[in-house]
C-alpha cells in the first residue's frame, strides 16, 4: 500500500521536474535570441531594437526638438500631414517605408523622432526604420497626444 506522504512526494518531485525543464527551455530560447536568432550572422530584430528603438512621450519629444539635432518624421498620409503637423516635420508616410532608405532620411546615424496620429503607424514605421539600419529612432506615438503648436499645409509653403 502507498502512503499519502509518498504520493505527495512523487507529485512534488514531478512538479519540480516540470519547472526545471520549462526554465531550461526558456533559457535556450533567450540564448538563441541573444546569439542572433536563427542566423548567427544577423542580429534579431529584438536585439537591434534594444539599442536603436526608444519609446518617448510628447513632453520628451518636445524637449529633444527644443535642444535640436533631431529630424521629426510624420509617418501619416500626405493629406493628414497637410491638415496639421508638428512644425519642421518631414512627411514620410509609413506605407512608403520599405526596403530602401526613405528620401530625406539619408543619415543612418541621425536622431529620428517618429509620430503618426495615434501611435500605431509610428511604432510600425520605427520598427521598419530600425530594420533599415537607423541607429537612433524615437517613437513619440500620436499627434493626438501633442499639446503644443501645429501648422497646416504640405510643407512647401
Amino acid at each position: 500500500m502507498v502512503s499519502k506522504k509518498g504520493v505527495v512526494a512523487v507529485i512534488a518531485a514531478c512538479a519540480v521536474a516540470v519547472l526545471v525543464l520549462a526554465s531550461c527551455q526558456a533559457d535556450n530560447g533567450s540564448s538563441a535570441k541573444a546569439a542572433g536568432g536563427d542566423s548567427p550572422k544577423t542580429p534579431s530584430a529584438d536585439s537591434l531594437q534594444e539599442g536603436a528603438y526608444h519609446k518617448i512621450d510628447a513632453e520628451e519629444g518636445k524637449r529633444m526638438m527644443d535642444t535640436g539635432g533631431v529630424i521629426v518624421v510624420d509617418v501619416r498620409t500626405p493629406s493628414e500631414y497637410a491638415e496639421g503637423h508638428i512644425p519642421g516635420a518631414v512627411n514620410v508616410p509609413n506605407e512608403d517605408i520599405g526596403s530602401q532608405q526613405p528620401d530625406g532620411l539619408e543619415d543612418l546615424d541621425a536622431t529620428l523622432i517618429v509620430y503618426c496620429r495615434t501611435g500605431v503607424r509610428s511604432k510600425q514605421a520605427a520598427d521598419k526604420l530600425v530594420e533599415l539600419g537607423y541607429q537612433s529612432v524615437y517613437d513619440m506615438g500620436g499627434i493626438v497626444d501633442w499639446p503644443y503648436d501645429t501648422v497646416s499645409g504640405d510643407g512647401n509653403e
